[in-house]
């Protein structure tokens, strides 16, 4: 996929996580069914977060890089290699035990989701025109997938909304049936 294309897309995505977000109160975003599953409101925080800190992060060590002063190109792993075949994320729930430094805390505000969806799609909007020139060659490590280049990573950001698409349809079901008992 063409950047201009993904940033398409993840404009389409922010929009529709934004309308699922619009009916919600902060009390139905804090919801959890038990104490190993997110909220709403925390899987919201996640996707910001992870796009802004590691995802847009890693782009930004990419375009620092010089690529006459690399010696090596890392490699991405098989799970990597496999999910940029495809083209995103199998559809499979990955199970990452609860800790302080991967569980999202709850959100404070629905409009701190707001501005944080918003930051993400604007940061993508200034980046998206620069990727070009970013060599191929400047990689960052992701802990799963391997090396990746700047124009994967900005990729990675669409295929990761796109997969917690799933969770989201979950979570509102959860928030349905607590309103309905």
């Amino acid at each position: 996929m063409k950047t201009a294309e993904t940033l398409k897309r993840i404009e389409e995505l922010t929009h529709q996580y934004l309308e699922e977000l619009h009916p919600l109160s902060i009390e139905q975003l804090k919801l959890q069914s038990n104490e190993n599953e997110w909220s709403l409101g925390q899987l919201y925080l996640h996707l910001i977060k992870t796009a802004i800190y590691m995802q847009i992060g890693n782009i930004d060590k990419c375009r620092s890089q010089n690529a006459d002063e690399i010696d090596t190109v890392g490699e991405k792993t098989e799970a990597g290699a496999a999910i940029f075949a495809l083209g995103g994320f199998p559809p499979e729930r990955i199970r990452v035990p609860a800790s302080p430094q991967y569980t999202p805390e709850q959100p404070d505000s629905k409009q701190q989701i707001i501005d944080g969806m918003h930051t993400v799609l604007q940061k993508m909007k200034e980046i998206e025109p620069m990727l070009e020139d970013i060599s191929p060659r400047c990689t960052a490590l992701h802990p799963r997938l391997g090396a990746l280049n700047a124009k994967e990573w900005f990729s990675l950001i669409e295929m990761h909304y796109r997969h917690h698409l799933l969770q989201l349809e979950r979570l509102k079901a959860f928030i349905n049936s607590t309103e309905t008992v």
